[in-house]
């Protein structure tokens, strides 16, 4: 059953209306028909079925048959990631992690970051798309992006804090640095790496050094596998 995403929807919406363009893509694209059956969530857990009760383009309307509450993907985690030299590898990241089941992203402005400027709305609308592909009724938080030196300045609580990066040292391999029902925050740099400084500094906020095997990675990859890696430990 496709999934369709409402944000002003809740459990007491008997009668659901849908925007033209949503509208449009039910009733010319998809063909949907008045009796037919959808699914329906807010991104916030709450999914529900939904029976179309009118099918027009410009004005698409339903009903609400049943609702439920989809937990979000548990424990919580979080990616701090730099913004890629192309806009696509980054949007790439976004689709699987959400796919995969992540909480929250912060895209982080270092020191060595090529790209500053994001198009959030069209980042936004690629976290969307992957959270309806995949079933899931909680759409991941996608801040704003932020330079690593305020984001250090207040840092969201969780369990553990853990920076990838390619600088020699001890580090702890993938598979054993992320324990079981513990929250989560990392952090993945940019092409060109963190710079020392900003390795010193993450450090001093209690984030341990992990390594994410013997290759060098692309930015993307690295937030990838790190999100798998986690969600192996952690299955959402």
């Amino acid at each position: 059953m496709m999934l369709f995403y409402l944000p002003d929807f809740n459990e007491h919406s008997q009668e659901i209306q849908f925007d033209k363009e949503e509208s449009r893509h039910m009733s010319k694209v998809l063909r949907l028909k008045e009796g037919q059956q959808i699914q329906l969530t807010n991104g916030k857990g709450l999914i529900a079925t939904v029976e179309i009760v009118r099918a027009d383009p410009k004005h698409t309307e339903g009903r609400l048959i049943s609702s439920q509450i989809q937990p979000p993907p548990s424990p919580n985690l979080h990616i701090a990631i730099a913004p890629t030299k192309m806009n696509d590898r980054y949007e790439w990241f976004l689709e699987k992690a959400t796919e995969i089941g992540i909480n929250r992203i912060t895209p982080i402005i270092c020191e060595h970051s090529e790209r500053k400027i994001l198009k959030m709305d069209r980042m936004q609308k690629i976290v969307i798309s992957a959270m309806k592909q995949s079933l899931r009724a909680n759409l991941p938080l996608l801040d704003v992006p932020i330079k690593l030196a305020d984001f250090l300045q207040e840092l969201p609580k969780t369990d553990s804090r853990f920076i990838a990066h390619c600088s020699k040292g001890d580090k702890k391999p993938i598979n054993e640095a992320f324990a079981q029902g513990t929250s989560t925050l990392i952090l993945i740099g940019p092409e060109g790496d963190f710079s020392e400084n900003e390795i010193l500094n993450c450090e001093k906020q209690d984030f341990a050094p992990i390594s994410l095997g013997n290759q060098r990675l692309r930015t993307e990859t690295a937030g990838l596998v790190a999100t798998m890696g986690y969600r192996l430990t952690n299955p959402s």
